[in-house]
């Protein structure tokens, strides 16, 4: 195996060209969808709005700051930009918001103040880190905690003691806040809450559990649930990216080796289920049966490999870099879509594993961040140094 930097370069130029194709298409795009939170497409294959309130909402606008920063094309910003006004409906909805801040504001308001010093969209989004910290239950005999997911019940049953593992990437909101105003309060809650992610999410063989039902008093797991993948015990391919990018981000942010051997359990995993093809499957442990892909894992994983290749050692990294780039151009020859006339560009995301027939509609379809994740990972690959997370 080639060591991390040899690989990368290897594969600039495909970087190169790929970026390009996704620039004159999205140069395009952001014109026609500005006046949109955009996720998903209508049969015309134009952007459909979501609601301020969706937790894919601020995807739209962190695309385009990522696309803004490494082009400086202006169009990229003012629709950034409109992004976070159009969000700013959701910022005082308390009932309305689940812990999914992070990629709602952190990669859109955040973002844009790490490059513009915008001190509306700082204020933003510490409103927003104050949010998640408030959600964070301690447990009353032991130390730590967990950070709790929702505020509906979910299938019938209370969710008051659930955690799941997609929290690890709203995580780094509440880095940066400590950071911002020199404060370790809520460093200490992502700490707590990642720290229980690998006691309680993180299976031995690197599998994730989605969801993790906890006792409120001594933080004992009273049940796992199977959540968006095919049962209780499988294994869903996003929630593997979930957890493999959250840990390496939890290492960046504070240099604690535990995430970064978290994060090479979850990869290695991931990378032995899905490098037959490098298409990844919407559940590891589904029947073979039907075929059902979630490319939206595939992208999502390759940003953390990327990042996990850098933090290790030359020839270490070489691996994690390989399938990264591997994932990579697998998504993009069987599932790119170029044609500057449709507005998705990443087809066939699964938003969950369809156990009942009526939720066959939301298999292979276009979901935003998708589209978000593709383009992050290719400026990763062109050395684009800003970090969104």
């Amino acid at each position: 195996m080639k060591n991390y930097t040899e690989i990368l370069n290897e594969n600039k130029e495909w970087a190169r060209e790929t970026f390009a194709k996704v620039n004159e298409k999205m140069s395009k795009v952001t014109l026609r969808s500005r006046d949109k939170l955009a996720d998903g497409v209508d049969e015309n294959g134009s952007h459909k709005s979501v609601r301020a309130a969706s937790w894919t909402s601020g995807f739209w606008g962190g695309l385009n700051v990522l696309l803004y920063n490494y082009t400086k094309n202006e169009e990229y910003l003012k629709t950034a930009l409109r992004s976070e006004e159009l969000l700013d409906e959701a910022l005082m909805d308390f009932k309305g918001l689940y812990h999914d801040v992070g990629f709602m504001w952190h990669i859109l308001s955040g973002a844009l103040y790490r490059l513009t010093g915008n001190e509306k969209s700082m204020n933003r989004n510490l409103h927003m880190a104050a949010n998640l910290s408030s959600r964070f239950v301690r447990y009353e005999e032991e130390s730590g905690g967990f950070i709790r997911a929702w505020n509906h019940a979910w299938q019938g049953l209370a969710v008051e003691n659930f955690s799941i593992i997609d929290c690890l990437m709203n995580l780094p909101i509440l880095y940066w806040a400590s950071d911002v105003i020199g404060d370790d309060r809520f460093k200490r809650v992502a700490i707590d809450h990642a720290d229980m992610a690998i006691m309680d999410h993180l299976r031995p063989d690197g599998s994730i559990v989605h969801i993790v039902e906890h006792d409120r008093d001594t933080g004992e797991v009273v049940a796992t649930h199977g959540g968006q993948g095919y049962c209780v015990g499988s294994s869903w391919s996003r929630g593997q990216a979930w957890g493999l990018y959250g840990f390496v981000l939890s290492y960046l942010h504070t240099k604690e080796e535990r995430y970064l051997d978290a994060a090479k359990l979850v990869a290695n995993y991931f990378i032995a289920n899905c490098c037959d093809d490098w298409l990844p499957r919407v559940d590891f442990r589904a029947p073979s049966e039907p075929v059902l892909y979630d490319s939206t894992a595939g992208v999502c994983a390759a940003c953390g490999l990327i990042e996990l290749a850098k933090a290790l050692p030359e020839n270490e990294g070489g691996m994690y870099m390989h399938a990264a780039i591997n994932l990579l151009k697998a998504i993009e020859a069987k599932f790119a879509d170029y044609n500057p006339d449709r507005d998705d560009m990443i087809t066939h995301g699964t938003v969950l594993y369809p156990v009942k027939p009526e939720q066959m509609n939301v298999v292979h379809i276009h979901i935003i961040y998708a589209d978000y994740f593709f383009t992050e990972a290719l400026l990763k690959l062109l050395g684009e140094e800003f970090m969104p997370w």
